[in-house]
């Protein structure tokens, strides 16, 4: 059954804390469904082999976004770890550190690289794509704050005192809910504890899409149902991208998120 619950940027506030982090605690459960539904995924089709970089949410890193990277090696692709350390936020410097990654990956790989990009890390692998479109196969964000501005507020704050830096993605590529030129997935969930589910959709067209799934905030790496729909994204062969289809099984468990 969906929640009703429905957060939206203009109510967010520290007031309502317990009850969203009491959402927040599904992700134990998650963890488990994630390895119990292992022999399931791995009957998803195999990957063929293109490299996947993986970006962490706010104060995320590596280890983070490991299990999810596990699974999708389990698959057959090259699953790619940021290797940018702790993400403290577009700190100055990191998106040229990125950039380098992803077109290292590119020339390595001989083929364009997908970009799966978990809250913020979701809005590098936007800028990436809008930067190095030639370079990027496709992007999938997961629960990305797609008005730039991650919730609570607080959270950017400290971690602006943490760097001494003040933070922001560039707006030479457009607004940062416009999709890059490359076929783009929108993970959202309406219980997300962290990110008001509103400001996680992009305006869909031709090459992008919002997908609805129900998950925690900090389960959205570690969820059977939206690991299922990020292999079937990157399964998709390449230049062939298709929106996702609901249909059958697939209307019961993904809803249509324009009800």
């Amino acid at each position: 059954m969906q929640s009703r619950m429905d957060w939206t940027a203009a109510g967010w506030s520290w007031a309502t804390a317990p009850l969203r982090l009491a959402l927040e605690c599904r992700v134990g459960v998650e963890w488990g469904a994630m390895v119990a539904a292992q022999p399931v995924l791995r009957r998803m089709p195999q990957g063929d082999g293109h490299a996947v970089l993986v970006l962490p949410y706010l104060f995320g890193s590596d280890l983070t976004t490991q299990p999810l990277r596990t699974s999708l090696a389990c698959l057959g692709y090259q699953a790619v770890p940021a290797g940018l350390g702790l993400n403290l936020g577009p700190r100055q410097g990191l998106m040229d550190a990125a950039l380098k990654r992803l077109l290292d990956l590119r020339r390595r790989s001989g083929r364009p690289v997908s970009l799966i990009g978990w809250s913020i890390g979701g809005l590098y692998a936007r800028a990436l794509a809008k930067e190095a479109p030639d370079a990027v196969r496709l992007v999938i964000t997961l629960g990305t704050p797609l008005n730039g501005q991650p919730s609570p507020a607080e959270m950017w704050r400290l971690a602006e005192q943490v760097t001494g830096q003040p933070f922001g993605l560039s707006a030479a590529h457009g607004p940062l809910d416009e999709p890059p030129p490359v076929p783009t997935t929108a993970i959202f969930s309406r219980t997300d504890g962290i990110v008001p589910w509103r400001d996680s959709l992009q305006p869909e067209g031709p090459l992008s899409e919002n997908i609805e799934v129900e998950s925690s905030h900090f389960g959205l790496g570690l969820n059977p149902l939206v690991g299922y729909v990020i292999a079937d994204r990157l399964a998709q062969p390449e230049g062939a991208w298709q929106p996702f289809r609901r249909e059958g099984l697939r209307a019961l468990i993904y809803p249509d998120q324009s009800r």
